[in-house]
């Protein structure tokens, strides 16, 4: 009797280790964003759509910049890539919950951002650009007072206007002053913002100079419209955004490195005329 149970005694504690070691996987795995996506084999990437960062081609096929860059980055890490195209100012609500697992789509870096969100290393430059049409730019301009503005809901653009984002040192005008006396409506997307102006429905788009130079002017969709970037309002510099507290952050910026140091970062700027733009390490 007593040899039966300790038999069972044995039994049970053997259970009671196995449980305890796979309850501890799980904590270690929930607790690591880079296990949870090289378990899954997937990272799975939020995005809108705005060249040259993430665009469809001809055929309906996604390039650009951020699309290279990080199928570049997933196949070192040893995953495939999932581009998701999101509501931009539900971003941070989508990678909170887990419907996607990092946002890279020329995000600019800024404090708040860095409040709640783990960001990588920069890697372009940026700054905030006013879109107008060309045969409307110098009136649009010489009075700003009740000018139809604007510009993506959740974006860089917005803060800078509604003063979310406060001014720093690299500023020459402050948007929010610039605008005072202007109309402000928020839109989906920067590219909405553009066919806004287009249209005729507003004055002026502001969108990141990244996306302006590449969309706008001859050859493009927006060959009636010019890009201005006299005010300055302000350096922000890009950034890829993961989980608070993420252990995946360090790990991209190291391959990151490592495409930096193989050309494989300067060649993918060049293809999209990025290369001045570009962040150098």
């Amino acid at each position: 009797m007593k040899k039966f149970l300790a038999v069972l005694l044995a039994g049970v504690m053997c259970m009671g280790v196995t449980s305890c070691g796979k309850k501890a996987q799980e904590t270690v795995a929930e607790d690591s964003d880079l296990a949870y996506v090289t378990e899954k084999g997937t990272m799975t990437i939020g995005i809108t759509l705005f060249a040259p960062m993430d665009y469809e081609d001809e055929n309906g096929d996604l390039i650009g910049f951020d699309k290279e860059l990080g199928d570049a980055v997933c196949e070192k890490l040893g995953v495939k890539p999932d581009f998701v195209e999101i509501n931009w100012d539900s971003k941070e609500v989508e990678l909170s919950s887990k419907n996607i697992d990092c946002i890279w789509n020329g995000m600019c870096i800024t404090e708040e951002r860095k409040q709640n969100m783990s960001i990588s290393n920069p890697y372009l430059m940026n700054t905030q650009a006013m879109v107008m049409k060309k045969d409307k730019a110098a009136e649009i301009l010489a009075n700003i007072d009740g000018a139809k503005v604007v510009a993506e809901q959740g974006s860089t653009g917005e803060g800078k206007l509604t003063g979310e984002i406060e001014d720093d040192e690299t500023v020459k005008v402050s948007a929010k002053e610039f605008f005072k006396n202007a109309e402000y409506t928020p839109v989906d997307s920067m590219a909405k913002a553009l066919m806004e102006v287009k249209s005729g429905t507003a004055d002026i788009a502001l969108v990141d100079s990244v996306c302006a130079l590449a969309m706008t002017g001859e050859g493009t969709d927006y060959s009636d419209l010019v890009c201005n970037m006299d005010n300055n309002f302000g350096d922000q510099q890009y950034g890829i955004a993961f989980r608070k507290g993420s252990d995946i952050t360090a790990k991209v910026d190291e391959i990151i490195g490592e495409l930096y140091k193989d050309g494989t970062v300067a060649k993918i700027a060049e293809k999209y005329n990025l290369s001045n733009a570009l962040v150098q390490r």
